[in-house]
């Protein structure tokens, strides 16, 4: 980090650091797969609380919400906004479901009810959730910090990345909570830090941040209108309870945590105080991307440097009239997620800039350590002891569970680096995650809800709700010719139509088996 002062190195360096010794501490417990997966049930309600928040509060909320509310308006607070009826149902039925159980996994169910191929379903669309979302968290982290650093972003990813690898692979389950706890705290205090910042440096303070917000449309929660072909209120609230769901209802980020603590009641007030950390603090990023917004309204000169930054990033080996041509054209909703990271550059004070990078590093590494312990115990338990050896040793599944967190690392790692020049962080892991999880919501809410549902009735829905899915998601690659069969309606439902069109139609399916027989007999009788 050739570029940063002295102490803010240190300050970095001693996070980092920090991190690691955790690891290594809690690796003197790590003696079997439970503790590494479950910390032996021994954690308070509290901590675990914490921890989901600094999960939900990834880089993909430090930088692309702000980036987001920099571009357009505060129409994606409205997923928030959903997250209390979210929380009410997870609380209400599937978090006693799951203690019931006492299964480490959360797609065991799937095969108790329909067989096999629900579970191998479920895990597939959980581990590429899972790749989709640690790729999108190391691709913000490392947009941060290569304007503050000026390493490659790719770099950026490999380092950051060895570091999660080596407390998450050394200190299991344990490790990754109770860094998170310290993580959720870093980067509270961090984004309060930049907001104040932020303010100090507008003309006129809030007041005139409200001011041109306002007369930007800054605050809108988007059209009220039943329209479902734009990012409208109702389908970020839509898609926002639907993905909120599944991430409290049947993600094995989430579930594996309700395992870690001491009783059903501790589990859900975890997620109550997950739903009142974060939905408030969601808001603060959405408000300092209003005020980023008023302050470079104040200080157009300067938005030229990152009009250019991402000129040439989208013409790389341009000439200068072309790069400067195109800058031109750019839009707030093109340059969003640059602007955060140069005000860091060139606006936070030494000392200061340490505690940001320390902060944005912990908005990634909570949310990428949690979901590489994760993916390892869903391979662990759902595909290796299911397909490829069931009877291990408790050394045998530690030695497992070691080798598959750090592959899952490093393919976090890889799809980061595929990530590189897209847009907007934030829309892509939005898109991505509505893909995967809807066929894996919808065939869930089946197996819970309808209980007559059998297996023939649940895989020709399944089958249905993903030929659905593949349709929304790739029409629009269409020509013209065909332009009467693109989906109509916006990304975001992709998730809600693919959930609902899985458990509707298994419903349907259900009913109309069931009245074969009493029409048989009807017949039979008539005779």
């Amino acid at each position: 980090m050739k570029s940063l002062p002295f102490i803010d190195l240190l300050i970095v360096i001693a996070y980092l650091a920090g991190m690691v010794a955790v690891g290594i501490y809690f690796s003197r417990k790590n003696t079997n797969a439970e503790q590494f997966t479950k910390a032996s049930g021994r954690i308070p309600g509290w901590a675990i609380g914490i921890s989901i928040y600094a999960t939900f509060l990834s880089s993909n909320t430090f930088l692309g919400v702000p980036g987001k509310a920099f571009g357009s308006n505060w129409s994606s607070f409205v997923f928030s906004l959903s997250m209390p009826l979210a929380a009410w149902v997870a609380t209400k039925f599937f978090i006693p479901f799951y203690r019931s159980t006492g299964e480490v996994s959360a797609y065991t169910h799937l095969e108790h009810r329909f067989g096999p191929w629900a579970r191998t379903y479920a895990v597939a669309c959980f581990l590429l959730t899972q790749l989709a979302r640690m790729g999108s968290i190391f691709f913000g982290i490392a947009l941060s910090l290569q304007a503050l650093t000026g390493y490659p972003m790719s770099t950026i990813m490999v380092v950051v990345g060895i570091c999660i690898v080596l407390y998450t692979v050394m200190g299991g389950m344990e490790a990754v909570i109770w860094t998170e706890v310290v993580q959720g705290v870093i980067k509270t205090i961090g984004a309060l830090v930049i907001l104040y910042l932020v303010v100090s440096g507008v003309s006129g303070g809030m007041p005139s941040i409200i001011e041109v917000g306002k007369a930007s449309d800054k605050f809108s929660l988007g059209t009220m209108a039943p329209d479902f072909t734009t990012a409208s209120f109702w389908v970020i609230l839509l898609y926002g309870f639907f993905m909120n769901l599944n991430n409290f209802g049947m993600d094995q980020n989430y579930v594996q945590r309700y395992h870690t603590t001491s009783s059903v009641k501790e589990a859900a007030s975890s997620v109550w105080l997950c739903v009142y950390l974060y939905v408030p603090v969601s808001l603060i990023f959405f408000l300092l991307g209003t005020c980023l917004f008023a302050y470079y309204q104040g200080n157009p000169e300067l938005l030229q440097t990152i009009k250019m930054q991402v000129a040439a990033e989208k013409l790389p080996g341009g000439t200068t009239d072309a790069i400067t041509n195109l800058a031109a054209t750019l839009t707030p909703a093109d340059y969003g997620d640059k602007v955060m990271p140069h005000f860091m550059v060139t606006k936070v004070p030494v000392g200061l800039l340490g505690l940001i990078i320390a902060a944005i590093m912990s908005a990634a590494m909570s949310t990428i350590s949690s979901g590489m312990n994760a993916s390892a115990t869903v391979f662990s338990v759902d595909i290796y002891q299911k397909y490829v050896k069931s009877d291990l040793t408790s050394q045998q599944s530690l030695r497992l569970l070691y080798i598959a967190t750090t592959v899952f690392g490093l393919l976090g790692m890889i799809t980061g680096i595929a990530m590189i020049g897209v847009k907007s962080v934030l829309d892509v892991w939005w898109m991505l995650s509505g893909i995967f999880a809807g066929g894996m919501l919808g065939l869930f809410l089946l197996g819970i809800i309808s209980k007559s549902t059998k297996n023939t009735e649940a895989l020709t829905a399944t089958i249905i709700g993903i030929v659905v899915i593949v349709w929304m998601t790739f029409s629009n690659q269409l020509p013209d010719s065909y332009a009467y069969l693109r989906n109509p309606l916006h990304q975001n439902m992709i998730m809600v139509v693919g959930t609902l069109t899985i458990f509707l139609t298994g419903v349907v399916l259900t009913r109309l088996k069931g009245r074969q027989p009493v029409e048989k007999e009807v017949l039979l009788h008539s005779k």
